[in-house]
Order: structure tokens, then C-alpha cells, then sequence
């Protein structure tokens, strides 16, 4: 096969590979409302999400938030400016690091398990019982999963900035001595709401993206352990990939 068929088949791959999550897409959409009448599902789904998620994110949030306190007081002091580690480490964490690293952290944790989860109930036939006895898969498996997918990433993106904005403010004012006050009036009078909403937005975005794929994936899963198993690494690899791209463009358009 030349170069050219090559490149043909990959491009009609890709774009059938879209049709279909946007399909998938509008077909959990739909099922959003009816699964919304049933919130202890979705409660249920957003502590799945979330809350099993909060041991690796308060850790990771910690550890960032001081390493970036490490990087920013050697920076600073460069320029004599260290008074604003406390600005540097919000505005960072707040914007950017806050956002992405969750959203890679949610896609390697609570993603693999819903795509591995919905990839099982296909592979033991229990999505098709559902089928044969009327009940829509997309309306109680797919769709509570993806709205407490949703709803869980904001919520775990402002513990991630909360916890690394402590572990910032331990290396600078506990370990540099930079001094408290100045710390947190800096980080006080320079982070406005526009830099708030900035995050909310990227981790609603990031949230909508790294779910869809996860509950696509194991909705659509061969019904074979290697297919599951492909599945899961499916969604890893493409969440990681596209919140990296949209995270771009979605810095482009604030900016």
C-alpha cells in the first residue's frame, strides 16, 4: 500500500472516529435530562469521580504547589522579586497547572475506571440484558456517568489549587522566609475573578472532554478482555492528548 493510500485511510479513520463520538455524544445528551430525575445516580457517579479521586489529587496538589514554590523563589530572586511567589504560585496554579494536571490525573484514575467498568458491563453481555428488557444503557449507565464526571472535575480542580496553594505557601514562608503577610496580600490583590473563571471554564472543558471519552470508549469496547484492556489505554492516551490541545486553544481565546 503506498504513502498516499496510507494517509487516505488514516484521515477517513479519524473523521469516521468523530462522527462516531459525536453520535455517542448526542445521544447521551439527550438522555441528560431523564437521567437527571434519578440524582442518586448521579450522586453516586460524582463520588466514583470525585471523591475516590481525592488521595491522589490532595498529594498531587501538594507536591506541585511546592515544587513551583521551589522553582518561583529561584526565579524571583533573580530579579529581587520575591515578594510575589505568592502571585506567581496563584495565578499558576489557578490558570494553568490547576486544570491540566487534574484533568490528567482524572483521566488516568477515575477514566480508566469508568471506561474499564462500562467495558466489563459489555464484555458480560449486561449492557445487552438491559436492551432486551427495554431499558436504555445510554439513560442509566452512560449518562449518570458522564454528567458526575462533569460536575467532579471543577470540584477537584479547586481542591488541587486549595492544596497546592498551601504547599507554596509551606516551602516559601516556612522554608525561604518570605514573609506571610506579604504572601498572601500579594496573591490577594493580584488574583482577580477573570483568572477564577479562567480555571472554572478549562476544568468544565477539561471535565466534558476526559469523561466523554472514558464512558465512549467503554460504551464501545470489544467484548473481550484485550478489548478492554485497549479500551482503557484508548482513553489515557487520547484524554491526555486532547486537554493538552484544548487547554491551548482555550489559553489563546483568554488571552
Amino acid at each position: 500500500m503506498s504513502a498516499i493510500a496510507k494517509a487516505d485511510n488514516l484521515v477517513i479513520g479519524g473523521l469516521r472516529k468523530v462522527g462516531q463520538v459525536t453520535l455517542f455524544l448526542v445521544s447521551v445528551l439527550a438522555q441528560c435530562g431523564p437521567a437527571l430525575a434519578r440524582p442518586r445516580l448521579v450522586v453516586h457517579q460524582v463520588y466514583n469521580a470525585g471523591a475516590r479521586s481525592l488521595i491522589i489529587i490532595m498529594l498531587s496538589g501538594l507536591f506541585v504547589g511546592m515544587v513551583l514554590a521551589l522553582t518561583g523563589i529561584d526565579l524571583l530572586a533573580r530579579f529581587g522579586s520575591e515578594d510575589v511567589l505568592g502571585v506567581a504560585a496563584a495565578l499558576g496554579l489557578l490558570k494553568e497547572l490547576g486544570p491540566v494536571v487534574t484533568a490528567l490525573l482524572f483521566a488516568g484514575r477515575a477514566g480508566t475506571s469508568l471506561t474499564s467498568e462500562i467495558g466489563l458491563m459489555r464484555a458480560t453481555d449486561q449492557l445487552t440484558a438491559m436492551e432486551m428488557m427495554a431499558v436504555d444503557p445510554m439513560r442509566y449507565v452512560a449518562a449518570p456517568r458522564f454528567i458526575g464526571g462533569i460536575i467532579a472535575m471543577p470540584l477537584l480542580v479547586a481542591i488541587f489549587d486549595i492544596v497546592g496553594l498551601f504547599g507554596a505557601q509551606l516551602v516559601g514562608v516556612q522554608m525561604m522566609n518570605v514573609n506571610a503577610g506579604t504572601f498572601w496580600s500579594q496573591t490577594q490583590g493580584a488574583v482577580h475573578l477573570d483568572d477564577v473563571t479562567e480555571g472554572i471554564i478549562k476544568s468544565l472543558a477539561f471535565g466534558f472532554v476526559c469523561t466523554l471519552i472514558a464512558v465512549y470508549e467503554g460504551y464501545n469496547a470489544a467484548p473481550t478482555a484485550e478489548g478492554v484492556g485497549l479500551a482503557t489505554t484508548r482513553t489515557v492516551v487520547a484524554s491526555a492528548v486532547l486537554t493538552l490541545i484544548v487547554d491551548y486553544f482555550l489559553t489563546a481565546a483568554f488571552l
